[in-house]
């Protein structure tokens, strides 16, 4: 099922089209004005080759390229469908990062037709949320790497990726406690058996009895199978050989994967926590393993957000949000060589938190289209009318994460992904949050309540005498603002806005008056009008991650650029 103007079974075609429209957004290329065809269009050299495409900029300056538009001029100046070798060959970078991007752009094209071979074509409306987290094969909208998966085979592809929806259980580990950090929310035991269930446990426990272990010296951990495999005959063959940890196999509940591939939910029992688990594959943007810090620390940070929602009758009341927060961590091996490969989150499921007549969809569904050629969300349009029905969606699905932004001083990574629309027959009901232990960001003296916050030296002395933007807290309020209006709408709803221009014939600045409008009327009503000025949602040009370019340079920090806002169209 395609993206909106994703040509069928042209996988290679959306990837070059994603390339090129990451590069131009981030200005990695320098293109000129060109007239093409009689239509306005770009031309720009990579490498000592042409290459022109038709399309225009959209909100934030996303560039929006025609499909099938993107050509090359070989010799003889003929113009021919761009082959994006020369194009990244042109790039600079190093060699070894350009053949990275080409190995990960060739994978990605080759996983999409193993999904066109092998999967059937399924009208996803009516289904369940678990399966429209595998059913979502879209992946990400704007980076060219979204199904790269470095590491998969295609017999791991069908047997771990989300689509195929096969079920598997993890392998569990015995690891010695003073190579352990954890934090199991309270009693370790309770926890095991709130998890696993009676009967899991008792096994786990009966084969840690005949491999001659004590519970006082030995944790359990559970473990991806694909990263079981990947690890015991390499780094931690040594582990095993020296008795740091011991294999007990595979044991409990089925799982499957969901979009996020590292991230599965359980099959048996869907009410049943998710598990994040390390992954060594390349996926998008990086290595699928877990940051070591943020393992321990994942669990504060999700008591603190739930102190803060359930203590705001806004949330409650006005624009209902509920948080799907990760309420245990294991890591192995923290601070050494295998730090993040061995790690482990547990994060409350989506089905837990529905009650009875609701429904929910992951967010990055709303701008998906279906076999029939109509979007996903096309039924529901059709029964409640485009614009009731967006007007509801903006303030069940923006101003949760506005009013955690500008009444508490919260910003949080809300992209498609993190996001869950619950809903009634299609009806926007009320907002999920999730995956908070690394993308949380605060400014202290922006906070409502600096009380509440979590001592983080206390928790990792990675922290302590840490200077700003380097973990959570920042000292610029820039970098709230960055982080929310970068996932919630410049990587986020600018997919929504594209999709009902093309299908509803909304123009997108109408979609965006909309928006802007809607935070203004929340600021007045709060009376939150001085902090969300401070915010600066509206100002003329804004910063935006550059998503390509640290990929490019291979960065160990985020990149920024600058990108013209949309909102500063509208300020009066």
């Amino acid at each position: 099922m395609p993206l909106p103007h994703e040509l069928p079974g042209r996988a290679d075609e959306r990837v070059l089209r994603q390339l090129v429209g990451a590069l131009l957004f981030e200005r990695v290329l320098e293109p000129q004005a060109a007239e093409l065809d009689g239509t306005l269009g770009l031309e720009w050299e990579s490498g000592g080759v042409r290459f022109r495409c038709r399309g225009s900029a959209g909100p934030f300056g996303r560039p929006r390229i025609v499909p099938g538009s993107v050509l090359m001029r070989v010799p003889g100046g003929q113009w021919v469908p761009a082959d994006p070798r020369p194009l990244v060959e042109g790039l600079p970078t190093p060699a070894a990062y350009k053949v990275s991007l080409l190995a990960e752009l060739d994978r990605t094209v080759a996983l999409c037709r193993w999904n066109d071979a092998n999967l059937p074509r399924t009208p996803r409306r009516g289904m369940s949320f678990a399966d429209l987290e595998g059913a979502l094969e879209e992946g990400h909208p704007y980076h060219p790497c979204f199904k790269a998966r470095l590491g998969f085979d295609e017999d791991d592809h069908a047997a771990f990726g989300p689509e195929a929806g096969r079920t598997f259980r993890l392998v569990w580990l015995l690891v010695e406690r003073s190579h352990l950090d954890q934090d199991l929310g309270g009693d370790e035991e309770a926890f095991w058996r709130a998890e696993l269930g009676g009967r899991t446990w008792e096994e786990l426990e009966a084969r840690r009895a005949a491999a001659g272990k004590s519970a006082a010296d030995y944790g359990f951990l559970p473990v991806h199978p694909w990263q079981w495999r990947s690890l015991r005959d390499r780094e931690l063959a040594g582990w095993l050989a020296d008795g740091r940890a011991l294999a007990l196999g595979p044991l409990g509940d089925r799982y499957r994967a969901s979009q996020s591939v590292r991230t599965v939910m359980n099959v048996d029992d869907p009410r049943k926590a998710d598990v994040k688990l390390a992954m060594n594959i390349v996926n998008t943007a990086s290595r699928r393993t877990i940051v070591p810090h943020s393992v321990c620390t994942g669990p504060a940070i999700s008591r603190w957000l739930t102190k803060v929602v359930e203590s705001d009758p806004f949330f409650d009341q006005v624009c209902p949000l509920t948080l799907r927060t990760e309420h245990a961590g294991i890591i192995a091996d923290r601070d050494g060589p295998l730090a993040g490969q061995l790690a482990v989150l547990w994060r409350r499921s989506v089905a837990e938190a529905l009650r009875e007549g609701e429904a929910a969809v992951p967010f990055n569904m709303l701008m998906a289209v279906e076999t029939d050629g109509e979007p996903f969300i096309s039924d529901w349009v059709g029964k409640f009318g485009l614009l009731p029905w967006l007007e509801r969606l903006f303030e069940i699905a923006i101003l949760p994460v506005w009013h955690l932004l500008a009444c508490h001083g919260i910003a949080v990574e809300a992209h498609g992904q993190n996001m869950v629309l619950v809903h009634r027959d299609g009806w926007p009901e009320r907002l999920i949050l999730r995956d908070f232990h690394e993308s949380v960001e605060y400014v202290p003296e922006f906070l409502k309540d600096r009380g509440s916050v979590p001592d983080f030296a206390e928790l990792n002395p990675v922290y302590r005498d840490a200077p700003p933007d380097r973990f959570y807290w920042s000292d610029r309020l820039d970098a709230l603002r960055e982080l929310v209006m970068d996932t919630l709408f410049i990587y986020n709803l600018t997919e929504v806005s594209h999709l009902l221009n093309l299908h509803y014939g909304l123009p997108e600045p109408v979609f965006w008056r909309k928006v802007h409008d809607c935070l203004e009327r929340y600021a007045r009503r709060q009376g939150l009008e001085e902090r969300h000025r401070r915010i600066g949602h509206a100002a003329q040009e804004i910063l935006t991650e550059s998503l390509m370019r640290g990929k490019l340079l291979n960065a160990t920090e985020e990149l920024h650029h600058p990108v013209p806002n949309i909102f500063a169209d509208f300020r009066g």
